[in-house]
C-alpha cells in the first residue's frame, strides 16, 4: 500500500532565537507555489528591510519534488540549507520558512550561525499547527439524468460530495478521491456503462 498522505501546516507561525545581541525572527507559512512564496519573500524585505539577512527554505508538492535554500548572504550552508533541515526533520511540505536576521555586533561563527537558524527555524515549526492531508485524483462524471440514482449511489458508497455538478438532461459533477482508492472507484463507475469518467 503506497503512502497517499502529507503533512503541512495549517496557518502561518512564528518563531525566535537570540544568541550574543543577534536577533532571528522565524516565519513559517503555508504555500503551494513558487508565486506564494515569492510574495511571501518580497512582504517580510519591505517589513524587515532594515534586517541583514533573509535566509529561507521551502518544500513543495506531495512528493516534496520542489525545494529550494538561500543563505542570502550569510556563509555558505550557515542559513538555507539549516532551514530546509527542519522541513525536513519535520516532514513538512507545501511549507515556506523565512529567517530574518538582525545583526547583534558579535559574530557567531559557521557553526554558531548553523544553529542560530536552525533552531529558530524548529521554533516555528513548534508554534505551527502541523495537519496531515491526501493526495486526491480528480475525476469528471458525464452522464444522462436517468443515471442520477447510480451515480450517487456510488458517491455515497465513497463518502464523496459532487463538485460543480451541473444537473440537467446531461448531467455533470467532478469528484477528488482519496488516491488509494481511486482505482476501486474509477472501476466502480466504469461497471455503469451509462456514465462517462474522465480524470482531471
Amino acid at each position: 500500500m503506497f503512502d497517499d498522505t502529507y503533512k503541512t501546516i495549517a496557518a502561518p507561525a512564528e518563531g525566535l532565537y537570540k544568541e550574543k545581541g543577534s536577533k532571528f525572527l522565524a516565519f513559517a507559512y503555508p504555500v503551494r507555489t513558487i508565486d506564494e512564496v515569492k510574495a511571501h519573500l518580497e512582504q517580510l524585505r519591505k517589513d524587515y528591510f532594515d534586517a541583514r539577512h533573509h535566509c529561507y527554505a521551502y518544500i513543495l508538492g506531495p512528493r516534496k519534488d520542489a525545494f529550494r535554500a538561500n543563505d542570502d548572504g550569510e556563509p555558505s550552508g550557515t542559513g538555507g540549507r539549516p532551514i530546509h533541515g527542519q522541513l525536513l526533520s519535520a516532514d513538512l511540505t507545501d511549507t515556506l520558512i523565512v529567517v530574518v536576521r538582525y545583526f547583534g555586533g558579535i559574530l557567531l561563527g559557521a557553526s554558531g550561525l548553523a544553529n542560530a537558524y536552525k533552531t529558530a527555524a524548529r521554533d516555528a515549526i513548534d508554534h505551527a499547527t502541523i495537519i496531515e492531508k491526501t493526495i486526491d485524483v480528480r475525476y469528471r462524471l458525464l452522464f444522462e439524468y436517468a443515471a442520477m440514482n447510480d451515480v450517487m449511489r456510488i458517491l455515497k458508497d465513497f463518502d464523496l460530495k459532487p463538485l460543480n455538478p451541473v444537473y440537467n438532461l446531461d448531467c455533470t459533477l467532478d469528484v477528488a478521491i482519496r488516491q488509494s482508492e481511486s482505482v476501486r472507484f474509477y472501476d466502480a463507475v466504469a461497471d455503469l456503462r451509462t456514465v462517462r469518467i474522465e480524470p482531471l
